[in-house]
């Protein structure tokens, strides 16, 4: 069907437009492709008490990031409970977040992933109309060989010229292998971009910055940066992973290895490591902290219901005091 005999929303008009009129994919990658690097926080999804997403939350999470002076912000991803929200969420999460970090030196990488490349392109064009610096995908659950995952992220690059990154686990049961992402990188520029956490992620860092900067262009490590410090003396560009209530902590961490202040760097990755440790020993830890910290109004979850027995916030309130001399935002009294 021509776009001439299409019915079109006003939100599908400007996506059109957008894609005719997109930079050169060399000139957007100029833009905003140096600038895929650093902390790059995945943002968590707030809820009001009776469940449903809180705008509201989510918008002055992006106000804290700013503070916290992380390098960029992306959402949704897996620790943003993505599987659990439905496509109107999702979308209108897009434009909240486009709106609120419209002004602020902060990337914004939404996360357009999907079962299937029509679902993914359905998000990704949304996106594109809100003019993200990036998108991220995790590779699609129904592909069921590597030249299916290739053709999703060619069908997403026939939508945006913008940096992609690939996640390199979630889907299929699958290994993107490090030649596989060098073709795709050296096919659609727009793809060097690797989000890695797959098998044995230090030696198949080592492998990909070989490759930098052409075709990759950024390798960022996750998994809660837990390896972190040892994926930067590897050569990471950076971290993308959940933990936004610790924002000015990773902040801190990359400004510190970018200063090489070894000292103070294991010093901060070590008290940040006692916070990471609790995760499997007081679940829900985290939404206790993103309340504390005054970001949530609430510590609801659509994974699960939390609540803190008083010697379990007594070992949190003790730890976070270990965090307390790295802390660009103070925790309330």
């Amino acid at each position: 069907m021509s776009l001439a005999t299409m019915k079109l929303t006003r939100r599908q008009v400007l996506a059109v437009s957008a894609l005719t009129t997109l930079a050169s994919p060399g000139s957007l990658l100029a833009q905003s492709g140096n600038r895929m690097r650093g902390t790059l926080m995945i943002l968590s999804t707030p809820y009001t008490a009776d469940g449903a997403v809180d705008y509201e939350d989510l918008a002055n999470q992006v106000a804290f990031m700013d503070r916290c002076g992380v390098q960029g912000l992306v959402w949704p991803q897996n620790s943003s409970e993505q599987r659990y929200l439905s496509k109107a969420e999702r979308m209108r999460g897009f434009e909240v977040l486009a709106e609120a970090n419209r002004g602020r030196d902060m990337v914004l990488v939404l996360g357009v992933q999907a079962d299937d490349t029509d679902g993914m392109l359905e998000y990704a064009r949304f996106a594109e109309a809100l003019a993200p610096d990036g998108m991220i995908a995790i590779p699609p659950t129904t592909a069921t060989s590597l030249d299916g995952i290739y053709r999703y992220y060619q069908a997403l690059c026939e939508v945006t010229s913008r940096p992609v990154f690939v996640q390199t686990s979630g889907g299929p049961d699958l290994e993107l292998t490090v030649d596989f992402l060098v073709r795709l990188a050296t096919d659609f520029p727009n793809c060097g971009y690797i989000k890695e956490e797959y098998g044995n992620v230090q030696q198949r860092i080592i492998e990909e910055v070989r490759h930098r900067p052409d075709p990759i262009r950024s390798v960022i490590t996750a998994s809660f940066g837990r390896s972190w410090l040892y994926e930067m003396r590897l050569g990471v560009d950076g971290v993308m992973t959940g933990g936004a209530m610790y924002g000015d902590i990773y902040a801190r961490l990359w400004e510190l290895q970018q200063a090489g202040r070894e000292e103070e760097l294991r010093d901060c990755f070590g008290r940040l490591l006692l916070m990471l440790n609790l995760d499997s020993t007081i679940p829900g830890i985290r939404l206790y902290v993103l309340q504390r910290r005054g970001i949530f109004k609430t510590t609801k979850s659509r994974r699960g219901d939390y609540s803190f027995a008083p010697h379990q916030i007594a070992e949190i309130e003790y730890r976070l005091e270990g965090l307390e001399p790295y802390l660009k935002i103070p925790l309330a009294g």
